[in-house]
């Protein structure tokens, strides 16, 4: 039996005691954090007053992208099922005019916290160092601090459908690598009070609807 066939079964028979790397396992509680970056996909009705398109037929908004500091927690409860919760420091966005206003630039802005929970799939084995994921959940978006050179202006909360997709490059047995992408269905009725104090348009929807970006690091405890 020659040298190098014995150091071939020795180390086989390491491999097979010697525990293998777990990357994610019941129990398991993974932080996340990064760059956020929100980039809407957005849309709005016609303002009107009163029903009539004061400010023109095509009067519209839009809405600008921002990144912000974005925090992630996740609990497993079984290596392949976790649950994860999505927070961020305030997103701050330009409104500006679009269609018939488009001239006017920016005419406002808000704040929003879109804190974010969803239900995640791991199909890999734990043991395995590259972690993808998807998940789907609920996005709940609180908007304040708005404003309006028009005026005043008001934007209700949304509740919607989001779904992700992420990956984990683990490079040791706590620390790693992310990337993740969400959608997030993100709708808000909005009324401005314009400068007269009295004057108000009629409700408008504007679909927000984002394509939020996410890069930074895991560590799991």
């Amino acid at each position: 039996m020659s040298r190098t066939f014995k150091l071939g079964v020795l180390a086989a028979a390491v491999m097979a005691v010697a525990p293998a790397a777990q990357a994610f396992e019941a129990g398991d509680f993974i932080v996340r954090a990064g760059a956020v970056h929100v980039a809407p996909d957005d849309s709005s009705e016609v303002i009107t007053v009163g029903s009539v398109a004061a400010l023109g037929a095509d009067a519209r908004v839009a809405v600008d992208s921002n990144t912000q500091l974005g925090l992630r927690g996740t609990y497993m409860f079984t290596s392949n099922l976790g649950l994860g919760v999505l927070a961020a420091t305030p997103f701050k966005h330009n409104i500006s005019g679009a269609g018939d206003i488009a001239a006017l630039g920016d005419i406002g802005e808000t704040k929003h916290l879109p804190p974010t929970i969803t239900l995640q799939y791991y199909p890999m084995k734990s043991s395995s160092a590259v972690q993808p994921y998807a998940g789907v959940g609920v996005n709940y978006t609180t908007f304040f601090e708005e404003k309006t050179v028009l005026g005043e202006l008001d934007l209700d909360d949304s509740v919607g459908v989001a779904v992700e997709f992420g990956v984990d490059y683990m490079l040791s047995e706590q620390f790693g690598l992310n990337a993740a992408v969400w959608w997030a269905d993100i709708n808000t009725d909005a009324q401005v009070t314009l400068a007269d104090g009295v004057t108000k348009t009629d409700k408008f929807e504007v679909e927000i609807d984002p394509m939020v970006y996410m890069v930074g690091f895991t560590y799991k405890f």
